[in-house]
């Protein structure tokens, strides 16, 4: 007979704390089984599907068997090829495909594996807070790192400030459009923050996921476009709602690229090639002017459309609530401790996610998706009229 209890985890996955979402959907499956309609603006995952001619190249991919074999860690030629000429497009920078392009598994795994890649034991990793949990937990302590949390603040339009951190740290983690405020940034902020890293000799990863999903005629930048000296990362889930397909790519300096592609090549075989090719033609859907092609414009549009719907239904029950122009997240300020106002919305089927999962300093904070159509948006907010949740 085996005893599990002998199995004793390690130190430092024991200190990681359990992933926001997973108790969350616990939360939740325990109202569900009670019989409870739940209406979910918790996790980013778009509920939109992904394009038709992007499910059918991979369909016809998926149905060769060349196309079914191992990748490599660095991805498909065909597919580097195509991250450079997107960014050529898109952004305006010239990129070498061979050099400093990388297909990674989604980008949540390169943002981990570039810690791995550079950063010893007692070294300080620079994460915002709130921010990407993924930034300040496993990267951290998996890697025996010290954390530097510095606070994003909404009196600075959720910025965050160099001027605020450390100057011997050596990785700095930042991200707009921002996961969870739905804040963005200019050009002239990123020049600040890159010449920050610059003069301190600090790593810029710049988390760029949520370049495509913006409003109100705003358009993200990259980080490129003020130097080659870091290195950014990029994903199809949310441009493209392809989250199930795990297919994201790392685009920067060279010697940062070649220290991800040689921890990467320890640790997975690369993205399946039939998603890369469908990621291929993702990406070609763009024109020739970087413009956002039609199938991504009408997405957008509908999330325009509820992002309207959930914040001017938020402000009329009293939240003081910005109208975010990048993601698909809502954050605001709810009046109340945020497990406290979670549990009211828990109890009127309801499921949003507390600000201190982001970061200790987003207490009193609340984030909701606009992954829900407008008429369930409109249900959530009669129910919380109903159960009188206003500041």
């Amino acid at each position: 007979m085996i005893h599990l209890a002998k199995y004793e985890q390690s130190d430092r996955l024991r200190s990681l704390p359990p992933y926001l979402f997973v108790r969350l959907e616990e939360l939740a499956a325990v109202k569900r089984k009670e019989g409870m309609d739940m209406i979910d603006f918790g996790i980013g995952d778009p509920d939109l599907p992904t394009p038709d001619k992007i499910v059918k190249s991979l369909q016809i991919a998926a149905e060769k068997n060349e196309f079914q074999k191992y990748s490599s860690s660095q991805g498909e030629k065909d597919l580097r090829d195509a991250v450079a000429k997107w960014y050529k497009k898109r952004f305006g920078v010239d990129v070498d495909p061979d050099t400093q392009v990388c297909v990674t598994v989604g980008s949540k795994e390169a943002i981990f594996n570039v810690s791995q890649a550079f950063v010893n034991p007692g070294e300080v990793i620079i994460a915002p807070s709130p921010g990407y949990p993924v930034y300040s937990g496993a990267a951290v302590l998996f890697n025996e790192a010290k954390c530097a949390l510095v606070p994003l603040r909404a009196d600075r339009e959720w910025l965050l400030d160099v001027d605020e951190c450390p100057r011997d740290a050596k990785l700095l983690y930042i991200n707009y459009p921002n996961n969870p405020t739905g804040a963005t940034c200019d050009l002239e902020y990123l020049e600040k923050v890159y010449k920050w890293c610059q003069d301190t000799d600090t790593i810029l990863c710049y988390d760029n996921a949520y370049s495509e999903m913006c409003y109100d005629n705003y358009r993200a930048p990259s980080i490129l476009q003020v130097g080659p000296d870091c290195i950014e990362f990029g994903s199809f889930s949310k441009t493209f709602n392809m989250t199930g397909y795990r297919l994201g790519y790392a685009v920067g300096h060279p010697d940062l690229v070649g220290a991800l592609k040689k921890c990467k090549g320890q640790i997975d075989s690369g993205a399946p090639i039939f998603t890369q090719k469908a990621g291929i033609t993702a990406l070609e859907m763009y024109p020739d002017d970087g413009s956002l092609p039609r199938e991504l414009k009408k997405n957008m549009d509908i999330f325009a459309e509820r992002r309207e719907v959930l914040v001017n239904g938020l402000r009329e029950l009293g939240f003081d609530v910005p109208m975010p122009k990048g993601t698909f997240y809502v954050w605001f300020n709810c009046g109340m401790p945020s497990d406290e106002f979670t549990e009211k919305m828990l109890d009127l089927g309801i499921i949003v996610t507390p600000g201190p999962g982001f970061g200790s300093s987003a207490q009193g904070y609340i984030r909701m998706t606009v992954t829900e159509p407008v008429e369930r948006i409109k249900e959530a907010l009669v129910r919380m009229k109903r159960g009188c949740v206003s500041c």
